[in-house]
């Protein structure tokens, strides 16, 4: 560590950093557009430019290293002028919509206006507008809103491996889109929504269905029921000024009430039941011959990666659908049947942590005679966007319980929401169906945390299993590779779409950083080690589902209802 003066004020810096990673540790603030924290600085924005002493100009902080006996000045009246120059010319090619827009209250661009002093429209002349991509069934993309930071392709191509966007066309004429400018329901887009986390404007946003489920809900027709995912809970108190890390279960099922749902269900149900079915598959895999690794299915962006780019892995993919999916199944059949209902007149909600999850609930394999499993999928802010609507406030209501007979879950199902939940409450149950007793401690501390990849020897009976797990697409693509160059240890793989798991999804609140994400995982293990029911194949609704409905784990109708098959997919290139 070394001395550096910023401001007339001493900080320390280390060898290595970057002046804005030494001046934001020091409590220094420096405005950002481009900048990625974990990645190389592009230095696209120039909006984080300062003075340093013994410098002809102004220097961007964000990839100029720091040197011991550095003197730096980041609020001088040139670096003021300048950055305020940045968003003004940002704002001349910008449409005047901020009432309408989508980020309306939590726009970076603005906020920057804000700060800056920008109360004018300083350079006026000819825009050059571009149509709005709404082919895709997740996402939508404003090329108006576009400020070409170019965070949205660093995320797709460095972190998720797809690199379904770039940059077209070079100077004034550049903007960001599809191959051969196509709209995204044909590119290699796996509609996982981390462009719209990255996303600065709303450039990027999700296909928001508020308005159907508005309209569904005033529909005396229609029973609406709804189910909530693993990761919501512990995320959707952010929406309304609380910590990160807060679990609002009991509270957003009383809100959900309030706001005119008939039935509420717990997403975390299904994944127990997923657990049967997909350690029933794995065991059969495992000891009766099958392809391996057995890959899960329950991240909706990772299934589509596999059709794209691995078509020759999709027989290692399991067969179950996703939790969504399934309660979406059960809901419009053993639900139906036992409340006397048509499945026509249910309106199946899901509220996801994820935008994929809207591809999924599309895909024609998701339901029976013309009726999908699930009509519609609100993502974590869309669920805050409708209870403002509806004038309901999740922190005044007191908690209550999910609906049976889908309400029961265990921790392991909650666990769903974390990178290695998967793989921990699957090793929980298979450790039971293999030897018939129970794991010692049902804790599996290599599984858990932030890591992109984490892997697992346990020693299952007379069998030792070798279990991979990983976030974002970047790492399964590394994985993807290694297998097809011939590896062959490793007998069950855990791929989440998104860095660190759903808790990290496409359609979380924006604006968390590493910190809100670790407090929304360390949510999710603190419900596991103080939960009473800790295991899948002890969910008493679930072996009560098996018992009046479903037969057993892998039978006629588990198979028929539950599970699913893929298709290579062709993108053009």
């Amino acid at each position: 560590m070394f001395v550096i003066e910023a401001n007339g004020q001493k900080l320390e810096a280390a060898k290595g950093e970057t002046i804005l990673q030494a001046l934001r540790r020091g409590g220094v603030h420096v405005p950002t557009l481009c900048h990625m924290e974990g990645l190389l600085p592009s230095g696209t924005c120039r909006m984080c430019v300062v003075e340093v002493e013994g410098f002809g100009g102004l220097v961007p902080s964000c990839s100029h290293p720091v040197a011991e006996g550095m003197v730096i000045r980041t609020r001088t009246p040139q670096v003021l002028a300048t950055r305020k120059m940045i968003v003004e010319l940002l704002l001349n090619n910008h449409p005047d919509d901020c009432l309408y827009c989508a980020r309306n209250g939590n726009c970076d661009l603005a906020q920057l206006a804000r700060e800056h002093g920008v109360r004018d429209r300083l350079f006026r002349g000819p825009r050059t507008p571009r149509p709005k991509d709404m082919s895709s069934p997740a996402l939508v993309r404003d090329p108006d809103k576009c400020i070409l930071c170019g965070k949205c392709v660093r995320v797709c191509e460095e972190i998720q491996g797809v690199a379904a966007i770039d940059f077209i066309n070079r100077g004034s004429k550049a903007f960001v889109g599809t191959a051969f400018d196509q709209g995204l329901n044909v590119s290699s887009c796996i509609n996982c929504g981390q462009c719209i986390l990255a996303c600065p404007t709303a450039a990027l946003t999700e296909r928001s269905h508020v308005a159907e489920v508005m309209r569904a809900l005033a529909d005396p027709a229609k029973t609406v029921v709804v189910q909530h995912a693993p990761a919501v809970s512990v995320t959707i108190a952010e929406e309304f000024g609380f910590e990160p890390g807060v679990d609002f279960d009991g509270k957003m099922v009383a809100a959900l009430r309030r706001a005119g749902f008939a039935r509420v269900f717990d997403t975390s149900f299904a994944a127990d039941l997923t657990i049967m079915e997909e350690g029933s598959e794995l065991v059969k895999r495992v000891t009766g011959g099958g392809a391996l690794p057995m890959f899960t299915s329950c991240s909706p962006g990772w299934i589509k990666f596999v059709e794209q780019f691995y078509p020759e892995f999709r027989g290692n993919l399991s067969t179950c659908k996703s939790p969504q999916q399934m309660m979406g199944a059960v809901v419009k059949t053993f639900y139906a049947k036992q409340a006397g209902l048509d499945p026509a007149d249910i309106v199946s909600v899901s509220i996801m942590p994820c935008t994929a999850k809207k591809f999924e609930a599309a895909r024609p394999e998701m339901g029976r005679d013309r009726t999908s499993d699930v009509d519609y999928v609100l993502t974590t802010r869309e669920l805050a966007e409708l209870f403002r609507i509806t004038g309901v406030d999740p922190a005044a209501q007191a908690p209550e319980t999910a609906d049976t007979p889908f309400g029961e879950r265990s921790s392991a199902g909650k666990l769903f929401g974390a990178s290695g939940g998967v793989m921990e409450a699957a090793v929980r149950s298979a450790y039971f169906l293999i030897t018939g007793g129970e794991m010692h401690d049902y804790r599996i501390e290599d599984l858990r945390g932030m890591q992109g990849c984490k892997e697992l020897r346990v020693k299952v009976g007379d069998l030792e299993i070798g279990a991979a797990v990983v976030s974002s697409l970047g790492q399964a693509r590394r994985l993807m590779e290694e297998i097809r160059a011939g590896r062959s240890d490793l007998h069950f793989v855990e791929v989440m779409t998104c860095p660190g798991g759903c808790i990290n999804g496409g359609g979380q609140p924006l604006g968390a950083d590493l910190a809100a994400v670790k407090a929304r995982m360390g949510a999710l293990y603190s419900i596991d080690r103080d939960d009473s029911l800790r295991v899948s194949h002890r969910n008493e609704e679930v072996q009560r589902l098996y018992r009046e409905f479903l037969g057993e784990p892998l039978g006629p109708l588990s198979h028929e209802l539950l599970h699913t098959h893929y298709e290579q997919r062709e993108v053009l290139a």
